[in-house]
């Protein structure tokens, strides 16, 4: 059993060594749900192998009593036990044939069946990559929605309760994850809810020790000298021997200290408060509007005024008189009054959702952005999705939906980008951006959207889209496939908008001025998925072939 064992252990090992291709698989929920059927066969294949292991182990055991009885017969008169030649014969058969036999048996090795499975299974697995992108959307999540670590330990999201629980083994995991990336802020945070829940009674791996180490070391980091030094203080107690926590100690003391005589302040003990979300101030970073941009998400700081909403209308929308549109007309809502940003409704059935997902699902890869000086397509962290580009010979339906796009706006859609088909991973997202490219930015256009995060975020991208050879992208018009549990909104920080996902709906704006100017008011996000799995469809309709569709306006900005 034990030779059996340490066979697996080198097989996971040597399969976890050989991989090389970087899978990504937590970008998309579409691509994970195949890891729990994955993960089911592995689980009966373990099954089988232990059925095996127990049926051999029977075996073995009948042999061992068998052989046992004849022992204890033939050792009480070993010469009266073979003055009968047959037990002289079967003493010699014994020997040379059955423990032959046996050593066979107990030489089988029953996990060859697990181990192939295994193996053949373990190039899908996610690597430390995917782990490590997990649980920084966990963060992400925890940031955005404002949930403590304890709401995610206790699986209590928007409202919902799940046996989805955090055990102090994943909270350390979570915290050191945070920890070797240089981010503090969440290393205590989760660090401290894995003491908090070693301290309530419940088991672990991981010791107190290893916890206060790392959350000591982090609370000096978030400038917190007294609670660092109350922490390290309590490492000590438990390990005297510890090779950092004494010299931290003395070290921290002697800073403090230092502090105290420059600020000519006295020592204060450390608050016995417990850390807990806000305790400490997160980190800025590169984006100004993050605060606005996350109220939006949590559907706070909406400015949805009754004013604005008097001029919001639905009605039936024909595509100025298209004659397929005719007879079935759309259902047509508005949004946004300025910009203007529609809602259309039933635009796409529950069948045609379903073939889009299956001709995207196989072709899924990592979602993109173009390089604003090179227009060359690349992956961003702040993007976090996967996509599939459709083409309409791919399949009827999708050139059914380009032609149902074209017959909706009056825009002509053969210079139009492919459909572009997205899913969602964990905590997927998609940071505020615009859908156009910029030119040089000019401060005297500061006007009517060209507001403080445009011009702090400015990018000179004037060749975005050259390569296409079809102009900027004047319009976006985007299809939710599906509902979404919590979270996944669609945000315009700009002028506080939030567009909540409806399956079979889509929405539609323009990017462009009839000018050709770019309008900075449309900078919107994709709010990151706290619970369900969102899928959409974009159609980036272009420049090119709308000069009379469009005509250009008399002003910058008409």
């Amino acid at each position: 059993m034990r030779r059996s064992l340490s066979y697996i252990l080198w097989a996971l090992l040597w399969c976890c060594c050989c991989r090389t291709t970087q899978a990504e698989i937590f970008t998309s929920i579409s691509q994970m749900t195949d890891l729990i059927y994955t993960e089911k066969e592995l689980v009966q294949s373990l099954r089988e192998y232990i059925k095996a292991e127990e049926s051999k182990l029977a075996a073995v055991k009948s042999w061992a009593n068998k052989l046992d009885a004849l022992t204890r017969l033939s050792t009480s008169d070993p010469e009266g036990y073979l003055a009968h030649p047959v037990n002289a014969y079967k003493l010699m058969k014994r020997l040379n044939t059955e423990w032959t036999e046996l050593e066979s048996l107990v030489l089988q090795n029953p996990s060859d069946g697990f181990i192939s499975n295994m193996s053949t299974h373990r190039q899908y697995f996610p690597d430390e990559e995917d782990e490590t992108g997990a649980a920084k959307a966990l963060m992400r999540l925890q940031d955005t929605y404002q949930l403590d670590s304890e709401a995610f330990s206790k699986g209590k999201l928007s409202g919902l309760h799940s046996s989805a629980l955090l055990t102090v083994d994943d909270c350390f995991d979570m915290g050191k994850t945070a920890y070797n990336d240089a981010d503090y802020y969440h290393a205590v945070l989760w660090m401290q809810q894995a003491l908090k829940q070693l301290d309530a009674g419940e088991e672990a791996v991981v010791t107190k020790a290893d916890i206060l180490d790392y959350l000591s070391y982090s609370v000096y980091q978030m400038g917190d000298l007294p609670r660092a030094i109350e922490l390290t203080r309590r490492l000590v107690a438990i390990d005297a021997s510890h090779q950092r926590a004494g010299g931290n100690l003395r070290y921290f003391e002697r800073l403090l200290f230092k502090q105290l005589n420059e600020m000519n302040q006295t020592y204060e003990p450390a608050s016995e408060e417990p850390i807990q979300l806000g305790t400490y101030s997160r980190p800025k970073d590169h984006l100004p509007e993050r605060e606005a941009y996350e109220a939006l998400c949590r559907g706070e700081g909406l400015q949805m005024t009754e004013a604005r909403r008097s001029r919001l209308f639905c009605r039936y929308h024909n595509g100025y008189m298209n004659p397929r549109l005719l007879l079935k007309p759309m259902k047509e809502e508005d949004e946004w009054d300025s910009p203007h940003i529609v809602r259309y409704l039933d635009i796409l059935s529950h069948g045609e959702i379903q073939k889009i997902k299956e001709l995207a699902k196989p072709r899924l890869a990592r979602a993109t952005v173009r390089d604003p000086k090179t227009g060359v397509l690349t992956t961003a962290n702040y993007r976090v999705s996967k996509s599939a580009w459709l083409e309409g010979e791919d399949d009827p339906v999708i050139e059914r939906v380009n032609q149902r796009i074209e017959d909706i706006t009056g825009l002509t859609v053969t210079t139009a980008e492919l459909l572009q088909v997205a899913n969602y991973g964990v905590g997927g997202q998609y940071e505020p951006h615009y859908d156009f490219s910029r030119r040089p930015f000019d401060s005297n256009l500061k006007v009517d959207g060209n507001r403080l995060a445009t011009f702090l975020n400015y990018k000179d991208e004037p060749d975005a889209f050259k390569r296409l050879g079809t102009g900027n992208r004047v319009a976006t018009f985007l299809n939710y496939m599906s509902d979404v549990e919590a979270g996944g909104a669609t945000v315009f920080p700009d002028f506080g908008a939030a567009i909540w996902p409806r399956k079979g709906t889509a929405v539609f704006w323009y990017n462009l001025f009839k000018s050709g100017e770019g309008d900075y008011r449309t900078r919107h996000a994709a709010c990151p998925v706290l619970v369900g799995s969102k899928w959409v469809s974009n159609k980036w309709i272009h420049e090119r072939g709308q000069e009379f569709r469009r005509p250009c306006g008399l002003t910058e900005v008409d």
